[in-house]
């Protein structure tokens, strides 16, 4: 016959929930990502989504990257 599972009493499972998600907040606070989108200097498509931390990098992202309308490589800069 299987053993029967043990069960947490219910203020211990309750007190590792609260250290769980009070350490999630914590690294939400540290991790801050924002989503921008690249734009191709020359068409002006926006063709590339990516993010970036704003607190390291707060000047607008300008990278070489390829361009499928214009076929060919291109500055693609970071838009609204």
């Amino acid at each position: 016959m299987p053993k029967k599972a043990y069960r947490l009493p219910e203020r211990f499972r309750r007190l590792r929930y609260e250290k769980k998600s009070a350490l999630f907040k914590k690294l939400e606070v540290e991790v801050v990502r924002v989503k921008i989108t690249l734009a191709c200097t020359e068409c002006k498509q926006r063709n590339y989504n990516t993010t970036k931390e704003k607190k390291n990098h707060p000047e607008r992202l300008e990278t070489r990257k390829y361009c499928r309308f214009c076929r060919k490589h291109t500055v693609h800069k970071e838009t609204k």
